[in-house]
């Protein structure tokens, strides 16, 4: 088997075809981040961890299929420590205390432990990659989010345009109607 099929099986066993998300279920939602990112040039550890980015639940989706504390070595050992460790930043990361100045301190605030993370310009441009792409995947899929999201994202990735790679830079500028001097297309 290979990591993603044994991934796969772990994730189904964890119940993730169960879980209801924007535009299906959570296997479904995890499986089209990964694709978009891999579609993107992202890093084998980069879309493993966008298989799983959400096993201990995000700031923004509460379920979770692993236990933060006592079981990220059985996600570790299928997905190895690197993209165990985004998938755990990801998923501890205290949105609303992060996201707004993250291009500018660099930090995440962990909603777990209340400890903070500096990110080194690999780590921060990965989660950022990941960040944009799991929202653009939610603003495609979940029409009543798009007023709301759309305008979040389209005042976000501007922000975040020096660290974000530039493919996921350019894919969400694109997406999001933000034209090349940075500022959201009117609506």
């Amino acid at each position: 088997m290979t990591t993603v099929e044994d991934l796969d099986g772990l994730l189904l066993v964890r119940g993730a075809d169960d879980l209801e998300h924007a535009g299906g279920t959570l296997f479904v939602h995890l499986h089209r981040v990964a694709r978009r990112l891999s579609g993107l040039g992202a890093s084998q550890d980069l879309v493993l961890a966008a298989l799983a980015h959400a096993a201990y639940g995000t700031d923004g989706f509460p379920s979770s299929l692993f236990d933060w504390q006592t079981e990220r070595g059985v996600l570790s050992s299928v997905i190895g420590a690197e993209a165990e460790q985004l998938v755990y930043r990801y998923g501890c990361c205290a949105r609303e205390a992060s996201w707004p100045g993250l291009a500018e301190h660099r930090t995440v605030q962990d909603r777990f432990t209340g400890a903070s993370y500096e990110l080194t310009d690999d780590e921060l441009r990965d989660f950022a990659d990941l960040s944009i792409v799991n929202e653009l995947d939610v603003l495609d899929h979940a029409p009543d989010l798009e007023p709301q999201l759309h305008g979040y994202l389209a005042d976000l990735v501007p922000r975040w345009t020096h660290i974000l790679s530039p493919a996921v830079r350019d894919h969400a500028q694109e997406r999001l109607g933000i034209r090349a001097g940075l500022t959201p297309e009117p609506s």
